[in-house]
Formats: structure tokens, C-alpha cells, sequence
């Protein structure tokens, strides 16, 4: 019975390596995230000196937001969108 509660206590060599492998991976999220956050600080700060510069940051946005996307998708959301626009009387 000894022996069992010392085996208890003293892990396997693949249970450590698990339990290594898994702290490995938070601490590299934890990091991760951090760097997210930081890189998040500096692009609100990059839209805050645009706007005082006296650019809209709205505008801004949806730019970078039609640059992501594919020319064909885009072209199709903008079509979409003027439709709608002149079945509701707006263009």
C-alpha cells in the first residue's frame, strides 16, 4: 500500500510530459494574448492619430475592411448593396 501512494506522488514519465506539454501551450497563448493586446493598443492608436489629422475613422475602417476582402466578393457585397439602396429610393 506504501508503494502506491508513492507511485501516486510521483508522476509518470507521460503524464509529466503531458502536464509539461499543457504548460507550455497556456504560456504561449498568455503570450500571445498580450502581444494581441498590445498590437490592439497600437491600432487605436494609429486610428486616433488619424482622426486628429482630421480623418474619419469610420471611414477608415471600412476601408481596411474592403481590403481584406476578395475583389469578386467585394464587388459582389457592393452590387448587392446598391440594389438595395435603389429599391429603396436612396441612390
Amino acid at each position: 500500500m506504501a508503494t502506491s501512494a508513492a507511485a501516486a506522488v510521483q508522476d509518470e514519465p507521460a503524464t509529466r510530459f503531458a502536464k509539461d506539454q499543457l504548460k507550455a501551450i497556456i504560456e504561449r497563448i498568455e503570450r500571445l494574448e498580450e502581444e494581441k493586446k498590445t498590437i490592439s493598443d497600437d491600432i487605436r492608436d494609429v486610428y486616433a492619430e488619424a482622426k486628429g489629422n482630421g480623418f474619419d475613422t469610420k471611414a477608415l475602417r471600412t476601408i481596411v475592411r474592403m481590403r481584406k476582402q476578395d475583389a469578386n466578393e467585394r464587388a459582389e457585397q457592393e452590387t448587392i448593396l446598391e440594389t438595395y439602396m435603389q429599391a429603396l429610393g436612396m441612390l
